[in-house]
Formats: structure tokens, sequence, C-alpha cells
């Protein structure tokens, strides 16, 4: 398994951006198929973006597409999810993830999972 740390997470008002981060210690990312989910309390998990390990596909939940920009730096160990115009209904707790083919959509594609950081969205 792969240990996962998110950060950046916070407080913003609607329309503003955050990003974040998420990066692996002691192992490399590099060839490593990454997601992004979120969940609120009492609801499942939910997809919201997902990389291939070269960065070369992508995909989103519809609801994010237009605003949410998954990315890599493979050089520093570290995916993204730039996020723009964010609206209350993006609050929640971000959770990255890792697996080793191809771009998963469902929590159960997924072998290792990082804490989650807190973001919420005021009106």
């Amino acid at each position: 398994q792969v240990r996962l740390v998110e950060s950046g997470g916070g407080l913003v008002q609607a329309g503003g951006s955050l990003r974040l981060s998420c990066t692996a210690s002691g192992r490399s990312l590099s060839s490593y198929n990454m997601g992004w989910f979120r969940q609120v309390p009492g609801k499942e998990r939910e997809f919201v973006a997902a990389i291939t390990w070269s960065g070369g596909n992508t995909d989103y939940l519809d609801s994010v597409k237009g605003r949410f920009t998954i990315t890599r730096d493979n050089a520093k160990n570290t995916i993204y999810l730039q996020m723009n115009n964010l609206k209350p209904e993006d609050t929640a707790v971000y959770y990255c993830a890792s697996r080793r083919y191809g771009l998963g959509y469902t929590v159960s594609e997924y072998e290792s999972w990082g804490q989650g950081t807190q973001v919420t969205v005021s009106s």
C-alpha cells in the first residue's frame, strides 16, 4: 500500500478557489493512477476526478467539469486538484486515492487512501 497525505483544504467563500495536494511518503506515485473523492456526513464517498499515471487521461464528475482540474507532477511526487468557482455544495472532506491500472470511478477500485482534507465553502 501507498501512504497518501492530502493538504490544501480550508474555508473559502462561494466563487473562490482552492488547490488540494496529495503526496506519498516513501514511495513514488509515478506509476500509479490517482483519483480524488469527496464525502459529506451521512453520504457515500463520491468520485470527483481521476488521472492516469502519465497524466495523459483525466475524467471528472459532471458537476465539477469546467471548474476542477486534476494534474500531477511526478517529479514532485504530487497530485493536485485545482478547484475554481467553488459552490457550497462542494463542501466535503476530500480524499486522494491510488490504484495500479486504469482510471477508477468507485471506492472499491482504489487500493490506498489518504486521511482526507476538509473543504468548506460558505455562501
